[in-house]
């Protein structure tokens, strides 16, 4: 294993495992001929990768970038991303990766934001991007496409005097929901992205990994930090492979996972019944799965998973903030229970009430996390971008408040019981519901809104949205709820539009008109069910061309 401490970096980190492992595969892309890119699959060796990234420097360099720059990547999920990362992360650039199902004003706020220098682009996704840029109010980043990458780089408007970094130098910045609307930049160091793939390619138990022998299929997004930091840099330490799919297609999984023999896989809850849900398969025993990893099992699948598909199913907990995961590795496990495994030596754990008062085992309350008593930041995320205020109180008391309710049992074990206020989590994505909620309530027929989450039996929760119109009841209600549906779809990530859309007269607020989201449903009863609630679900693709069915009304 590559030896790692807090004067590593990431690109001689990467150099040195590149050595060592020079013939052995870091990267891998399942074959797939319905794919516009490796088709019939490719291996990258970590020999190969050091040319790459190597070649890739020289480029960046000779155009003048380097530390202070921030460049964007906008790739899906090709295997391209990763070394252009490791490439600019080598000479001290901060990588911001962006999201393709992101809108224009989705992506034109990250660009602005992030104050990003250069985005580098796949070609068919130009037409997006440009239209991000040109909705950009102050930022107007240099584009190249990766298909020119070499030729059309454009020199850096300001070059960089440094080609290198240093341990707390940003390795990234990663867009995470927050409850107040607008996402929230994380910035992340080499030190955060290092100490994270280390705890998990270290972590043991059941969890434990091999080293120049692993293949880890992950078809998560590189846009998020499982899949592009958690995992990859887990695979890289030890010499292991990443099997870097497009993305989760539930009809290729087990091929895929057969084909590219695969020793551990990543999965979010969505996953489970998806696959639970199909017949029998050729390859769902026939496989090398060892153990997978994720989050998010419902209780009362989770020994049926294991039972019908032979390995086990271990659930963690992370956040972008912190990615130095909890997990639960160590047998027995709790099995059906949403437990995550025991806070460590370097991540202790409270749970606690709003005052941030201690719980008693076995009650309810939100988990607060640090490092230690002496260097509670240590290898947590560097700060919310541009934003000291959320950053101190996300840090208030000298504790992270992660947002998170879970329960805390005598012999540490702790279990997870709801995610963070105001956050609907949609087959892995995190959908910050203030974020709808503006946008709904800028359209001229909404008088107010809320939005919150409803469950899902496959998507784990779905996006409703409660909507009182300005000038009384709708003469039309599916028209009226497709044209609310379309003027989110059309500016908003596809996931992030409702799925659900409930025409009410009144909204329950406080005296001082805070809108009282519990007392919208009287409880136990199932939004869904309700007369009047219009499915908008099938409009949730992430083509946007024109949609021309009206949604249906539950009698």
């Amino acid at each position: 294993m590559i030896a790692v401490d807090d004067r590593s970096t990431l690109g001689e980190t990467f150099f040195r495992a590149a050595h060592v492992y020079a013939d052995h595969s870091l990267l891998a892309v399942p074959a797939n001929i319905a794919r516009s890119y490796h088709p019939t699959g490719v291996e990258i060796s970590y020999g190969d990768a050091e040319r790459a990234v190597r070649s890739l420097m020289k480029i960046y360099v000779d155009a003048g970038y380097g530390r202070g720059h921030r460049v964007a990547l906008l790739l899906e999920n090709r295997p391209e991303h990763l070394l252009h990362k490791l490439a600019m992360n080598a000479l001290g650039i901060c990588c911001v990766p962006l999201n393709p199902d992101h809108r224009e004003s989705e992506l034109a706020y990250v660009l602005d934001h992030a104050r990003v220098d250069l985005v580098v682009v796949l070609s068919g996704l130009d037409a997006q991007l440009r239209q991000g840029i040109a909705a950009s109010a102050h930022n107007k980043p240099a584009v190249v496409h990766i298909e020119n990458f070499s030729a059309g780089l454009t020199p850096a408007h300001c070059k960089a005097t440094l080609t290198s970094a240093e341990p707390d130098s940003p390795a990234s910045i990663l867009y995470t929901s927050g409850t107040t609307g607008r996402p929230k930049g994380c910035v992340l160091s080499h030190s955060y992205e290092l100490a994270a793939g280390f705890r998990y390619a270290t972590g043991g138990g059941l969890a434990t990994f091999g080293e120049a022998c692993e293949r880890i299929y992950n078809p998560l997004p590189l846009f998020h930090v499982n899949a592009s930091i958690f995992s990859f840099y887990c695979a890289m330490l030890k010499g292991n492979c990443q099997v870097q799919t497009d993305r989760f297609q539930v009809s290729r999984w087990w091929t895929e996972v057969y084909e590219s023999k695969a020793t551990v896989v990543h999965y979010l809850g969505v996953v489970v019944p998806m696959l639970l849900s199909q017949p029998a398969h050729p390859h769902e025993r026939a496989h090398t799965v060892r153990f997978a990893i994720g989050a998010g099992v419902e209780p009362q699948r989770h020994a049926a998973f294991e039972d019908r598909f032979g390995f086990p199913l271990i659930e963690i907990w992370g956040m972008t903030e912190i990615v130095r995961a909890i997990i639960d590795n160590e047998a027995p496990r709790e099995v059906g229970t949403r437990a995550f495994g025991r806070a460590q030596p370097d991540l202790q754990v409270r749970v606690v009430n709003d005052n941030d008062e201690d719980m008693p085992h076995g009650q309810e309350g939100e988990m607060l996390v640090r490092h230690s008593a002496a260097t509670p930041r240590k290898h947590f995320f560097s700060a919310y971008l541009n934003d000291e205020t959320a950053t101190e109180n996300a840090w208030r008391g000298g504790w992270f408040h992660t947002g998170d309710i879970v329960t805390l049992d005598a012999t540490g074990l702790l279990r997870f019981i709801d995610r963070r206020k105001n956050i609907i989590r949609r087959s892995g994505e995190n959908i910050a519901a203030a974020e709808v909620e503006a946008l709904l309530q800028s359209h001229p027929l909404v008088e107010n809104v809320a939005v919150l989450a409803v469950k899902d039996e496959v998507r784990e929760e779905e996006v409703l949205a409660c909507i009182v119109l300005k000038n009384g009841p709708a003469i039309d209600p599916a028209a009226t709820a497709k044209l609310l549906f379309d003027h989110c779809h059309n500016k908003l990530a596809y996931y992030k539009a409702p799925g659900w859309l409930w025409l009410t007269q009144s909204i329950p607020t406080t005296a001082t008109q805070k809108i009282q989201k519990h007392q919208i449903f009287e409880p136990g009863v199932d939004p869904r069910t309700l007369a009047g609630m219009i499915d908008l679900r099938a409009f949730k693709k992430r083509d946007p061309r024109p949609m021309t069915r009206q949604p249906p009304a539950n009698p």
